[in-house]
């Protein structure tokens, strides 16, 4: 899956054009790159990215994890993050940018901590998806609503 994730980005793979899978993928991978972008990958941001992805893609709780542990070992290999911004920007429409910008948000508030190693890996990758600062911020916005309410 990974080796098929990389042929299609560098266009070796005969399908150039990202499926549904590799955006899942990517987006897991992203979600991998901004927890581990403090050097604490702590089990709460593990469980946070598994739910994001039962949320968004209507996995089940198995196959989550499974996309999650195939994200981790894809996010290892990738030289930037750029491989996986494009994959993203290429099979997600414009319009539902901004809730892959909510994704990332929530699980860099979900500790109840902004670090400044989170904060700057997003606002790398807020530009890399097409999502000005402004949006990226009503996306922060409203989660954190969300995180109050709750």
């Amino acid at each position: 899956m990974i080796g098929e994730f990389f042929k299609r980005l560098s266009g070796e793979a005969t399908e150039v054009e990202p499926t549904e899978d590799d955006a899942r993928l990517a987006l897991a991978a992203l979600l991998v790159r901004v927890a581990r972008s403090n050097w604490d990958y702590a089990q709460e941001e593990v469980d946070r990215i598994d739910a994001i992805l039962v949320q968004r893609y209507g996995l089940s709780a198995d196959d989550a994890a499974d996309v999650r542990t195939d994200a981790e070992a894809l996010e290892a290999q990738a030289n930037d993050t750029v491989q996986f911004t494009r994959t993203i920007k290429d099979a997600v429409p414009f319009e539902e940018r901004e809730a892959v910008m909510e994704a990332l948000w929530e699980l860099v508030l979900a500790d109840g901590h902004r670090h400044h190693e989170e904060d700057a890996i997003l606002r790398l990758i807020a530009p890399l998806l097409g999502v000005n600062d402004r949006d990226s911020a009503l996306a922060r916005q409203r989660v954190e609503a969300r995180l109050v309410a709750d």
